[in-house]
């Protein structure tokens, strides 16, 4: 992960994702639910409307897109992922729960186009990173992109882990410590990137912190 030409290299990326995922996939959403905090708080606050477009950017298992499908059926969900073994296990969950609204593609969070990798006219109404920006290595183009295929007046979600500078030190940093070991890490410059975005007049931005600062939900609503 600390190669830079692995980093930058799509084909690295999709291959670094799938040996990662490759055996992850089957037990993620049982582990993964006592630590990425927030998720089911971003869903159930989302502004969602009939006919709108909602892409998630990391989606993983599609656990996220599966519950927003059902709750707002008149709209579309798609999802992109770099792990093409991750979505293996989405699309069955997919087809599992006789979802018709939800499209999966294997993509990078900073080179997909609304119209080139999902063949739509138009733009998303909704994009939202659910702990992915995290383990995302170019997470500022990442964000830079999804707010380019949002339409004007639209939002980006992001929720992901904050700086737990209101809870105690040492678990603060067992957390790092451990995310690190995943190749997780809070990127620090994302709150004032968003800023500087809101500063430049290109949106809006508030940002919620959870549970003593653990984690965060951010929305950059882009300028009408």
């Amino acid at each position: 992960m600390n190669d830079e030409s692995e980093i930058r290299n799509p084909d690295s990326q999709f291959e670094l994702m799938d040996r990662m995922y490759r055996h992850q996939r089957y037990f993620y959403d049982l582990t993964r639910k006592f630590y990425l905090l927030g998720r089911d708080r971003l869903i159930a606050d989302m502004r969602v409307e009939k006919g709108d477009r909602v892409l998630e950017l990391g989606c993983g298992t599609a656990r996220n897109l599966i519950i927003l499908a059902k709750k707002y059926p008149e709209a579309q969900f798609y999802g992109l992922d770099a792990s093409g073994e991750m979505l293996k296990t989405a699309q069955r969950h997919v087809d599992a729960a006789n979802l018709t609204n939800v499209t999966l593609r294997t993509a990078l969070a900073d080179e997909f186009t609304a119209e080139g990798t999902f063949e739509l006219n138009d733009r998303f109404d909704v994009c939202f990173f659910s702990y992915a920006v995290s383990i995302i290595p170019p997470w500022k183009e990442s964000v830079a992109n999804a707010i380019a295929n949002l339409r004007p007046g639209k939002s980006l979600y992001i929720v992901d882990f904050y700086d737990q500078a209101k809870l105690p030190r040492w678990f603060g940093a067992m957390l790092r410590a451990w995310l690190d070991k995943f190749h997780v890490r809070y990127p620090e410059e994302l709150i004032p990137y968003l800023r500087e975005l809101e500063v430049r007049g290109d949106g809006t931005l508030t940002v919620r912190p959870l549970f003593r600062r653990y984690a965060l939900i951010a929305e950059f609503r882009t300028r009408g």
